[in-house]
């Protein structure tokens, strides 16, 4: 920390990213704030172009930087890897134009902006850029993408990693769920829909450039219905009373 003499570390006792980042919010004092995760590598420019694309636009309420994966090696990216990069790539540009909302490991916002719609979901252990994207959005804040505001984010290289991220996922869309006082006849369509054939994820094995020959495609083809069982072991287990997993 020497080094950064400018910087403040604290403490939150309580797991999960949201309130990791309320907490960093209540001890901001700018007006201008400024999320990625703690293994992304920015740009050496990202806190100019973001903050500039912020300013340059009238009543802005966030602005959604660039998100690039990488992989450990290169040259042999596991299939976990080759999985991230996609079927889970994070598509900035599509969240803000489809979804409004943009992934806290690139964005921006102003202090004053979340004095008026509120923190992020302290309770939720995942989804919750997205919940609190879209109360910005109601609020009638403009959203932005900024294609030169970039940081890199490392691909989960192992299965354990990926089962950790995809049951995170899950519970927090599980959480959100509840949090609305669904119907009964909504959560029964949310768990059937949970057995849907991938038919997407077929049609991008046969198309993608990424993956190299028979042996790389049926690896993935592995890799996607691990994903698969996640999702259905998670949902089962959390409809039966299980407890959303922490990060």
């Amino acid at each position: 920390m020497s080094q950064f003499s400018q910087a403040k570390y604290t403490y939150e006792s309580q797991p999960g990213s949201y309130v990791a980042r309320n907490q960093g919010i209540s001890i901001a004092k700018g007006d201008i704030l400024a999320f990625t995760d703690s293994d992304c590598i920015p740009n050496s420019e990202w806190i100019e172009k973001g903050v500039s694309c912020l300013s340059s636009t009238t009543n802005c309420g966030l602005v959604a930087g660039r998100i690039d994966l990488f992989f450990k090696n290169p040259e042999k990216p596991t299939v976990v890897e080759l999985y991230e990069i996609i079927e889970l790539n994070f598509e900035q540009e599509k969240n803000i134009r489809e979804q409004h909302f943009g992934v806290t490991a690139n964005l921006f916002t102003y202090k004053h902006v979340i004095e008026k719609v509120g923190a992020f979901n302290a309770a939720l252990k995942s989804g919750g850029d997205r919940e609190w994207g879209e109360r910005v959005f109601t609020a009638g804040y403009k959203q932005v993408y900024a294609d030169n505001a970039l940081i890199k984010h490392p691909a989960r290289h192992s299965f354990s990693e990926l089962y950790k991220r995809m049951a995170r996922f899950v519970g927090g869309k599980y959480d959100l769920m509840m949090s609305q006082n669904p119907s009964l006849i909504y959560r029964f369509i949310n768990f059937i829909g949970i057995f849907q054939p991938p038919i997407r994820s077929f049609y991008r094995i046969a198309t993608n450039p990424t993956l190299n020959g028979f042996k790389q495609k049926i690896k993935f083809i592995y890799a996607m219905f691990f994903v698969r069982y996640i999702v259905i072991n998670e949902t089962l287990r959390l409809y039966l009373g299980g407890v959303s997993k922490k990060e």
